[in-house]
Protein backbone atom coordinates (compact mmCIF):
# COMPACT_ATOMS: atom_id res chain seq x y z
CA UNK A 1 0.00 0.00 0.00
CA UNK A 2 1.15 3.61 -0.82
CA UNK A 3 1.30 5.80 1.97
CA UNK A 4 -0.52 9.18 2.02
CA UNK A 5 1.62 12.23 0.19
CA UNK A 6 2.20 14.89 2.69
CA UNK A 7 2.55 18.41 1.23
CA UNK A 8 5.46 20.28 2.49
CA UNK A 9 4.47 24.05 2.86
CA UNK A 10 6.52 26.73 4.76
CA UNK A 11 5.52 27.51 8.08
CA UNK A 12 2.86 30.07 7.93
CA UNK A 13 4.35 33.25 8.73
CA UNK A 14 2.85 35.87 10.93
CA UNK A 15 2.31 39.78 9.73
CA UNK A 16 4.86 41.04 11.77
CA UNK A 17 7.80 38.60 10.28
CA UNK A 18 6.31 39.44 6.15
CA UNK A 19 6.56 42.85 6.97
CA UNK A 20 9.89 43.22 8.41
CA UNK A 21 11.00 40.73 5.35
CA UNK A 22 9.28 43.38 2.54
CA UNK A 23 11.10 45.70 4.79
CA UNK A 24 14.60 44.57 4.00
CA UNK A 25 13.89 43.42 0.58
CA UNK A 26 13.45 47.10 -0.42
CA UNK A 27 15.92 48.17 2.09
CA UNK A 28 18.12 45.98 -0.28
CA UNK A 29 16.29 47.37 -3.81
CA UNK A 30 16.93 51.10 -2.30
CA UNK A 31 20.72 50.44 -1.76
CA UNK A 32 21.33 48.32 -5.31
CA UNK A 33 19.71 51.57 -7.11
CA UNK A 34 22.18 53.66 -5.39
CA UNK A 35 24.87 51.43 -5.57
CA UNK A 36 24.35 51.03 -9.38
CA UNK A 37 23.92 55.10 -10.21
CA UNK A 38 26.98 55.74 -7.78
CA UNK A 39 28.58 52.89 -10.66
CA UNK A 40 27.28 55.12 -13.30
CA UNK A 41 28.69 58.29 -11.70
CA UNK A 42 32.00 56.87 -11.39
CA UNK A 43 32.09 57.79 -7.62
CA UNK A 44 32.25 54.25 -6.59
CA UNK A 45 34.57 51.95 -8.45
CA UNK A 46 33.51 48.44 -9.27
CA UNK A 47 36.11 46.99 -8.39
CA UNK A 48 35.95 48.59 -5.16
CA UNK A 49 32.67 46.51 -4.83
CA UNK A 50 33.93 42.85 -5.95
CA UNK A 51 36.75 43.03 -3.66
CA UNK A 52 35.20 43.66 -0.96
CA UNK A 53 30.95 43.33 -1.06
CA UNK A 54 28.89 45.00 0.74
CA UNK A 55 26.05 42.58 2.78
CA UNK A 56 23.42 43.53 0.45
CA UNK A 57 25.46 43.53 -2.97
CA UNK A 58 25.70 39.67 -1.88
CA UNK A 59 22.63 38.38 -3.46
CA UNK A 60 23.33 40.79 -6.74
CA UNK A 61 24.68 38.82 -10.20
CA UNK A 62 28.03 40.13 -10.99
CA UNK A 63 26.74 40.94 -14.72
CA UNK A 64 24.35 43.57 -13.16
CA UNK A 65 26.77 44.96 -11.65
CA UNK A 66 29.19 45.16 -14.45
CA UNK A 67 25.90 46.55 -16.87
CA UNK A 68 25.92 49.72 -14.47
CA UNK A 69 29.72 50.96 -15.32
CA UNK A 70 29.67 53.16 -18.24
CA UNK A 71 30.85 52.42 -21.53
CA UNK A 72 30.29 48.78 -20.43
CA UNK A 73 26.85 46.51 -22.29
CA UNK A 74 25.79 42.95 -22.27
CA UNK A 75 28.10 42.36 -24.42
CA UNK A 76 31.51 43.36 -23.03
CA UNK A 77 30.05 42.21 -19.61
CA UNK A 78 29.13 38.78 -21.06
CA UNK A 79 32.97 38.78 -22.34
CA UNK A 80 34.57 39.72 -19.39
CA UNK A 81 32.53 37.15 -17.60
CA UNK A 82 33.80 34.15 -20.06
CA UNK A 83 37.65 35.35 -19.76
CA UNK A 84 37.24 34.63 -16.39
CA UNK A 85 35.40 31.70 -16.40
CA UNK A 86 32.21 33.27 -14.25
CA UNK A 87 28.74 31.52 -15.44
CA UNK A 88 26.51 34.62 -16.09
CA UNK A 89 24.18 33.52 -13.99
CA UNK A 90 26.86 33.97 -10.76
CA UNK A 91 26.14 36.21 -7.70
CA UNK A 92 28.75 38.49 -6.09
CA UNK A 93 28.96 36.08 -3.38
CA UNK A 94 29.35 33.18 -5.30
CA UNK A 95 32.14 34.41 -6.60
CA UNK A 96 35.28 31.96 -5.64
CA UNK A 97 38.82 33.68 -4.73
CA UNK A 98 40.05 32.94 -8.19
CA UNK A 99 37.06 34.34 -10.03
CA UNK A 100 37.51 37.39 -7.71
CA UNK A 101 40.38 38.09 -7.85
CA UNK A 102 40.96 37.45 -11.63
CA UNK A 103 37.77 39.77 -12.76
CA UNK A 104 39.34 42.26 -10.54
CA UNK A 105 42.70 42.01 -12.40
CA UNK A 106 41.03 42.19 -15.53
CA UNK A 107 39.42 45.11 -14.90
CA UNK A 108 41.95 47.48 -13.28
CA UNK A 109 43.77 47.13 -16.42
Amino acid sequence: MAAPKMQNQAPSRSLDQRMDALRRANDVRVKRAQLKKDLKNGTVQVEAILSDPPEYVGTAKVVDMLMAVPKFGRVKAARFLSQCRISPSKTIAGLSDRQREELVNLLRH
